[in-house]
């Protein structure tokens, strides 16, 4: 079942709340022209607007009130709402609050491309706390305030305002808040409800722990793991992901073999050394394993050969019950266990697969979920775009001339391993992803097709095609799999 839709309905924008680009984002703007904004050599079309329209949009350089253009009834006020928006979609903007029209107090920085600056009523009585997924921490020379659960981050450049923060640590009714020097305005408190950071409780009954943060899933998460989760992957942040050499001008790169240590050596070459005809099929098996990025398209995998592929790495091939008896008391409750053919971290088998299906004979184009206890196919609906931008983003990962014939997103059920391992559980869900991934590979190389891993993954993009929150169940891993093309084939 889906989850239900989390759309707000959108709000008055708070007073001295405005937009403006960012720094290096340029906008050319001309009557009867495309609005045209640029960043470095790359430049994206924005669309027609009017004169007036096109005038009004030069402010956005300072910064232009969200409320200046709140009103539906203007044709000006629509036209730059809609040109924000798109901005704000590609990341070009941002948004700054603060009751001094100089000097900035907090400056929002969305992470998500659908990000809106929402203000959700709050009373005098209303109690706040702190998420304990909250964070400020030292970025270059900013102090920022950020959550994984955010849709946005926020920079803080008044002291006062952290300190005030600080003290959210314990519930705090917002008339107590009003008393403190420096009070920054019960926006800013709307703002970061709105995004997670600060979350409202009975101050009366509730210390704001665990257990009472809104979603139940989430107390399985610790905040390292939740952390680490969102900013390895995709969808969740705005940095860069991938290769991305950051350092190449700092230190040179580490030698791909260690230096060996001193003292004797004892060389086993002569002892390891084998004809390849003597080799067991396992080792030759792993020595023939390589990645395969191009696929032959005229000659596509089939849904046999697809059966088989998943059988042999990933179905389940029993279940078995036992009782949790930690205390020898027999007082536990009885567990399900599954076995398959890859190792997992107390047999937790926490990895579910995900198929975008480009080209296979005989099985229509789609999404499809991998029941392994069934050994099936399960189709999800799910939008064009979306879809197609799933494959577009493995295509431009492994740097192919097409995308993958089939692309498996290996996702993890979080809960099924934090429920027993807490602070070591995002851990095991990586190293289960890792020798899965290896299976994949030795039997896509023993069936003689071709297979990629691939290191990022949008867990936004994911939760929108399943309608899962992305902390219930998200991607930990991708592969590609198909028929690898021969050089002929790519002629």
């Amino acid at each position: 079942m889906r989850a239900r839709s989390t759309r707000k309905k959108r709000s008055a924008p708070p007073q001295g709340l405005s937009a403006r680009l960012l720094s290096h984002v340029t906008l050319d703007a001309r009557t009867g022209e495309d609005i045209v904004a640029g960043v470095d050599s790359f430049s994206f079309g924005l669309g027609k607007f009017s004169a007036g329209a096109v005038e009004r949009a030069r402010d956005l350089r300072a910064g232009l009130p969200l409320r200046s253009f709140a009103s539906p009834s203007r044709t000006i006020d629509k036209e730059i709402h809609l040109l924000v928006r798109r901005l704000a979609a590609r990341g070009l903007v941002e948004y700054r609050l603060g009751r001094s029209h100089r000097k900035d107090e907090v400056v929002i920085e969305p992470q998500l491309p659908d990000y809106w600056p929402q203000m959700p009523k709050l009373r005098d009585t209303d109690a706040l706390v702190l998420s304990r997924f909250a964070y400020m921490r030292r970025r270059a020379d900013e102090m920022v305030l950020e959550s994984p659960r955010s849709g946005a981050l926020f920079k803080i450049y008044h002291q006062k305002i952290a300190a005030m923060l600080a003290t959210l640590a314990v519930p705090r009714r917002i008339k107590q808040l009003r008393q403190q020097t420096g009070f920054p305005g019960v926006e800013l408190l709307a703002l970061l409800v709105d995004c997670h950071i600060l979350f409202k409780v009975d101050a009366a009954k509730d210390k704001g722990l665990r257990p009472t943060e809104g979603d139940g899933n989430l107390v399985l998460w610790d905040f390292h793991d939740f952390l680490f989760h969102t900013r390895s992957t995709e969808g969740r942040h705005a940095n860069p992901v991938g290769g991305l050499y950051s350092y190449v001008d700092v230190i040179p790169s580490l030698p791909a073999v260690r230096p060996s240590w001193p003292g004797e050596r004892i060389d086993l070459r002569q002892l390891s050394a084998a004809a390849a005809e003597a080799m067991s099929p396992a080792v030759k098996l792993l020595r023939e394993r390589h990645s395969t990025r191009d696929f032959d398209d005229r000659h596509p995998i089939t849904l046999s050969e697809l059966a088989r592929f998943l059988d042999a790495t990933a179905r389940v091939r029993s279940t078995l019950r036992a009782p949790l008896d930690p205390d020898g008391d027999g007082g536990g409750p009885m567990l399900e266990y599954t076995v398959r053919p890859y190792p997992s971290g107390g047999a937790s088998y926490e990895l579910e697969l995900y198929l975008a299906v480009n080209k296979c004979e005989g099985l229509p184009r789609g999404f499809y979920h991998y029941d392994a206890g069934e050994h099936a196919l399960v189709p999800i609906s799910v939008r064009a775009p979306e879809f197609e931008a799933l494959l577009k983003a493995a295509e431009f990962a492994t740097g192919a001339a097409a995308a993958p014939q089939i692309l498996i997103t290996i996702a993890a059920r979080f809960g099924r391993v934090s429920w027993k391992y807490g602070s070591i559980a995002y851990s095991l869900i990586l190293k289960d992803s890792g020798v899965l991934t290896q299976t994949l590979y030795l039997i896509a190389t023993d069936m003689g097709l071709g297979g990629c891993a691939i290191g990022p993954a949008n867990i936004d993009l994911f939760a929108k095609m399943t309608g899962m929150d992305f902390h219930v169940e998200g991607p930990v891993g991708q592969f590609a799999l198909g028929r690898g093309a021969t050089s002929a084939a790519l002629r």
